[in-house]
């Protein structure tokens, strides 16, 4: 059984359609994101299925029931808006929030010192929210979200005001609460995070899902026209790359994709090694994020 099933739903305010007809399920022991730019109604789809607000059409079941209210202590929650209170001390507030989660007292405050101490945050527990900076509020605010133990985690950008170390450190936090059964839901306009997490997408834009599906699936329906190429020697290579769509160019790395019917590979690696000497070239399928940006400009072109 599906640990969460969204049917058809859809959410308007006043005139503006936020969401219409999204539709996905997600099993247990796995990661589904929900991806798109900001304004996409990522943020709206997952208060809906938080149980923040409802839908204006459609059904969602969270572990089987249509009542998400009842089941609110095997939910948890990170809002992409953080709702911290800035004068209590982090300790009590996280063992407030695990309360009303109905954890005991006693329980909750052994838990909140080991995610604490877990995070390097063990002497700042005593303090208040308001003397902590921006990456430290956000551990808090996650600690929050998971400190009962739910089974489903819902979780709206969660790497916001993270550095790439802490990104690092909660990636392997949600990949291990993976492998502990937990159906988690991650909204964010990140696609390379996506892609490092992710067992299955929703791309949204405008409201109305663009592609679903795994990630493997997604990809092996393109064809491999992706150049990934690192070099040494001269960085003066333009020349060789006519035709092609760049998609970054540093010193000494290049990213492109090209059309298998103008551009020949093969002719393009030869004249290079003419030139530098290759540290590495790879063939590959197009990124999530190329594969959005061509699926929205063919969806808007109809």
């Amino acid at each position: 059984m599906n640990a969460l099933e969204v049917k058809e739903i859809s959410k308007s305010f006043r005139d503006v359609k936020a969401v219409q007809k999204v539709s996905f399920s997600v099993e247990a022991g796995k990661i589904f994101g929900i991806l798109g730019p900001n304004g996409a109604g990522k943020t709206t789809t997952i208060r809906m299925v938080a149980g923040v607000i409802l839908p204006d059409e459609g059904e969602i079941f969270v572990l089987g029931s249509k009542d998400i209210q009842q089941i609110q202590n095997r939910i948890g929650y990170l809002p992409e808006e953080r709702g911290l209170y800035k004068k209590m001390k982090i300790i009590d507030q996280l063992v407030y929030f695990a309360e009303l989660k109905a954890v005991e007292r006693k329980e909750a405050e052994e838990q909140a010192k080991y995610w604490l101490r877990m995070l390097d945050a063990s002497d700042w527990a005593n303090k208040r929210v308001q003397e902590l900076s921006k990456g430290m509020q956000q551990k808090v605010q996650f600690v929050s979200a998971i400190l009962h133990n739910p089974d489903v985690l819902i979780l709206d950008e969660p790497f916001s005001g993270f550095d790439p170390i802490n990104v690092e450190i909660f990636k392997q936090i949600i990949l291990d609460l993976k492998k502990q059964g937990k159906c988690i839901l991650l909204s964010t306009h990140n696609m390379e995070q996506a892609e490092q997490l992710c067992d299955e997408v929703c791309l949204i834009n405008k409201g109305k899902v663009v592609l679903s599906g795994s990630i493997y699936d997604i990809k092996a329906n393109r064809a491999n026209d992706t150049v990934i190429c690192e070099y040494f020697g001269d960085d003066n290579i333009q020349d060789l790359l006519t035709g092609v769509k760049i998609l970054s160019f540093t010193q000494n790395r290049i990213e492109f994709r090209f059309d298998h019917r103008t551009f020949d590979l093969k002719n393009f690696i030869q004249q290079l090694l003419a030139r530098v000497e290759i540290k590495k070239i790879e063939l590959m399928a197009p990124s999530l994020r190329e594969i959005f940006i061509e699926e929205v400009t063919k969806a808007e072109s109809l």
